[in-house]
């Protein structure tokens, strides 16, 4: 999903508001790089957002203790667009799908060259990991006495890259619900909801027909209306109303204060165009398609700002803190309003609602976060 319509979630979230089965690890301890005779030393590499620093394989903290098989699968879905220099990578990759871990890093360790993520001047960074989802939610497809907030396709007129009317326009003026008119894909009870679902680029929804049948479609992120989305959680957290930007002090306050609900989301002049999209079982085992044109993989996917890291290409990710502890492989398939700036990820954590592990991870994510790309030599 093209989230530059969100800021992120919860951390994500919090941090923009101020499936497959693991088998046995086989673990292989990279042994210490002795350059070839005679073999250059790798140069550095400039980006407008970032400088990326030629390391040896064991300077990645964990490496050889990831499973590789889990990011497999997201790596050869990046190899459905991949990013300019890794085709001949990519037409190697897939065959190795089903390979042991062995023999999957020892051809990473030859094929690629890691580089350490730094600022574009060369400074340590100060990295940030925070997290995000794809919600779950209860719609209607016709407005009902409890549904009444829209979520709309894209308007007639509306030229990418250009701005169209406001969060507060729409809701206002007629000109704007008139260009909406008939545009309304679903319907839901709560605005925070639906602000929830724009932050996020996407969602499920368990849509109810007309006829009464209940089904599970994906809205997927088609347009924004080019305006600077602007922190809902920021903005109360400014007025001393909440002391936390998280979704449930947000709604809470809103319970509390139903008439300023308009106010607080008005706050945000950006808003999101959506696109229905039917669920096969084969596309709601993955996420929706991020930035870089793929579906996401749950645990394995990043949002990162591609004037860093462009997308498609394998990152190793280093986080410690109070929700996660890792050392894994990802790959940039994603980017974000929220997400700027050299060593700025945003790690896609699944789907689910309130009360799922997805929503649970995104929410309480926002810690240090180190980053290594690994390019081909």
């Amino acid at each position: 999903m093209k989230r530059l319509a969100r800021g992120a979630v919860a951390a994500g979230i919090v941090g923009s508001l101020v499936a497959c089965a693991v088998g046995p690890r086989v673990v292989l301890e990279p042994a210490p790089e002795v350059p070839a005779p005679g073999a250059a030393e790798p140069a550095a590499r400039q980006h407008s957002k970032s400088r990326w620093v030629p390391v040896a394989w064991n300077a990645l903290p964990g490496w050889g203790q990831d499973a590789l098989h889990d990011a497999w699968n997201a790596l050869i879905q990046g190899c459905e667009r991949p990013a300019a220099g890794f085709e001949a990578v990519c037409a190697e990759a897939r065959p190795l799908a089903f390979a042991d871990a062995p023999r999957q890093q020892a051809w990473m360790q030859e094929r690629l060259q890691p580089y350490r993520v730094l600022e574009a001047d060369g400074r340590e960074p100060e990295g940030l990991l925070t997290g995000y989802y794809e919600p779950i939610m209860d719609a209607t497809r016709e407005p009902t006495a409890t549904n009444r907030v829209p979520l709309h396709a894209v308007p007639v007129g509306l030229v990418p890259g250009q701005r169209w009317y406001t969060r507060q326009q729409v809701d206002t003026l007629p000109e704007a619900q008139a260009a909406l008119r008939g545009r309304a894909i679903a319907w839901l009870a709560d605005p925070i909801d639906a602000l929830i679902l724009q932050i996020q680029g996407s969602g499920r929804v368990n849509i109810t027909e007309p006829d009464g049948r209940v089904r599970q479609v994906r809205l997927a992120f088609a347009a924004h209306n080019g305006h600077t989305y602007q922190s809902v959680g920021r903005w109360l957290l400014d007025q001393g109303a909440i002391r936390e930007a998280s979704w449930e002090s947000i709604k809470a306050w809103a319970r509390q204060n139903p008439e300023r609900v308009n106010e607080m989301l008005w706050s945000n002049p950006r808003t999101v165009f959506f696109r229905e999209e039917p669920l096969t079982p084969l596309t709601a085992a993955f996420g929706p398609r991020g930035a870089q044109g793929v579906p996401l993989t749950p645990g394995r996917s990043i949002a990162v700002d591609p004037q860093s890291i462009p997308y498609g290409t394998p990152v190793w990710l280093a986080t410690q803190g109070p929700a996660l502890a890792t050392n894994r492989l990802v790959l940039a398939q994603d980017t974000g309003g929220a997400i700027l700036g050299a060593v700025r990820a945003d790690l896609f954590t699944g789907w689910g609602g309130w009360n799922d592990e997805a929503y649970r991870q995104a929410a309480t994510l926002k810690q240090p976060l180190r980053l290594w790309v690994l390019w081909p030599r």
